[in-house]
């Protein structure tokens, strides 16, 4: 799978483990992540990150910040990418199975290695339900996102 991977400053700390659990298990890490601790703005490495996959050139984002709230709600603002903060193993997969997320923020400040691990693993290993209820909720979803933005294009 291709993971467009995405940090922020305070996401550096963590940062190294992600590349090393995605590459052991076998993911093409596209990283637009910084590279040191130098201060950047969440919005510009998440929408770099998550606009791979809304194009198509990445499966799904892997963002790390220090909450992973910001980046979560950063990437809820892009067209076509469902976000979820991932902290434990469950909403990791269960958001992937019934949401169709695909996209995952970390807060570097909130969970350790180990944990990190398993909700990668729980994440990149979920498959979407895709029966009737959970494809019905997605597409309205999507509706919602499409009625906003053209409310707001109404307003220009």
């Amino acid at each position: 799978m291709r993971i467009a991977l995405g940090n922020d400053h305070a996401g550096i700390g963590l940062k190294q483990h992600v590349v090393d659990v995605l590459t052991e298990l076998g993911h093409e890490i596209i990283d637009r992540g910084a590279p040191d601790d130098a201060p950047v703005d969440f919005p510009d490495i998440t929408f770099a990150t998550c606009d791979l996959v809304r194009r198509g050139e990445a499966d799904r984002a892997v963002l790390v910040c220090g909450t992973g709230v910001g980046a979560v709600i950063a990437a809820n603002k892009i067209p076509g990418i469902r976000a979820g903060l991932g902290h434990d193993v469950y909403s990791a997969h269960q958001g992937v199975e019934h949401d169709d997320t695909n996209a995952i923020a970390m807060g570097a400040w909130l969970i350790g290695p180990a944990t990190a691990r398993e909700v990668l693993v729980a994440f990149l290993d979920a498959r979407f339900d895709d029966d009737e209820d959970t494809r019905r909720r997605v597409e309205k979803l999507a509706r919602m996102e499409l009625d906003a933005a053209r409310e707001l294009a109404d307003r220009v």
